[in-house]
């Protein structure tokens, strides 16, 4: 049952990475339209709303009360920062690149689940990462040196969610999968909205908020539809499967990244960049491969059945 878990638990995630990535394809349609911090702020306005009003109706007031507030505030400061940091890079930058400088942080998870988790990471796991970011470095071109300061954006946001992954592990078993996605986008709020207030008071003319056209409206709802899907998705196989397991299963996001620029924004990948993905494909099925398989029932062994 162990191994089985295990194993649904990577599927999960995958279906969860693919989902952000489309989400975050969405959000790069909306670059100069609107303030990145404003699309943040709405995205998880409209995101709490959706999944409150849904708790409300399966679990009632008891739902609302978290066991440990202070370990869900956490997950929410770390989704705002996260969300912050990308949704602003992702304006900014290639979809592709950014997505790959956010790649370091499954790496962060592997290097800190043993440590703040007590989690036992196998050796699997530490060769399907490095052989991804392998496949990461042939698609992140040219240097990174070349991208300047706005290269920070992705690295901090990668930080970020690593510890939100952490910090995931660390409360399971305090409230079903729904109120713990409720949990951590209302906490993530306020430090939304405050960003965006204040970038609408830094003069910067990329970040005034201003009423926005309903198309930029319909795409928040859209991404924040398909973004809670996502965290639920990754939550639940977090759950199942461990911190440091799930992991490089992120990396199924450069790939979809890569395909949605493709046909999307008109992004058409190299051969190096064909040649990385195939390599995060390869580390993804060396993960699924190295998951230990659930031996036979011992009935089966003793009837033959």
């Amino acid at each position: 049952m162990m191994q089985h878990s295990e194993r649904s638990g990577v599927l999960l995630a995958l279906g969860g990475f693919t989902l952000l990535s489309l989400g975050d394809a969405v959000i790069k349609t909306m670059a100069g339209e609107w303030s990145p911090l404003a699309v943040a702020a709405l995205r998880f306005a409209l995101g709490s709303a959706g999944l409150s009003a849904l708790l409300a109706m399966t679990e009632g007031q008891p739902g609302f009360r978290p066991t440990n507030p202070w370990l869900q505030l956490g997950r929410g400061i770390c989704l705002a920062a996260a969300s912050l940091c990308f949704f602003s890079a992702i304006f900014v930058m290639p979809l592709a690149s950014a997505m790959a400088l956010a790649f370091v942080s499954p790496v962060i998870v592997a290097l800190l689940s043993g440590p703040l988790l007590g989690e036992k990471v196998r050796t699997a796991v530490w060769f399907a990462s490095i052989a991804a970011l392998g496949g990461v470095a042939l698609v992140l071109r040219p240097n990174l040196a070349e991208l300047g300061l706005v290269a920070l954006l992705p690295l901090a946001s990668a930080f970020f969610f690593a510890l939100m992954v952490i910090a995931n592990r660390a409360s399971a078993g305090q409230g079903s999968a729904l109120s713990m996605q409720v949990f951590i986008q209302v906490c993530a709020m306020p430090l939304l909205l405050i960003a965006a207030w204040s970038g609408h008071l830094s003069g910067f003319e990329s970040l005034e908020v201003s009423t926005p056209d309903w198309t930029v409206v319909a795409r928040c709802a859209v991404v924040a539809i398909t973004a809670s899907s996502a965290h639920w998705l990754a939550y639940m196989g977090t759950q199942r499967a461990g911190a440091s397991t799930i992991a490089p299963t992120t990396y199924v996001q450069m790939l979809v990244a890569t395909l949605l620029g493709w046909w999307w924004f008109g992004d058409v990948p190299d051969l190096l960049t064909l040649t990385g993905a195939a390599i995060i494909i390869g580390a993804g099925l060396l993960l699924w491969w190295s998951t230990p398989r659930a031996p036979p029932p011992v009935e089966r062994l003793i009837t033959g059945d």
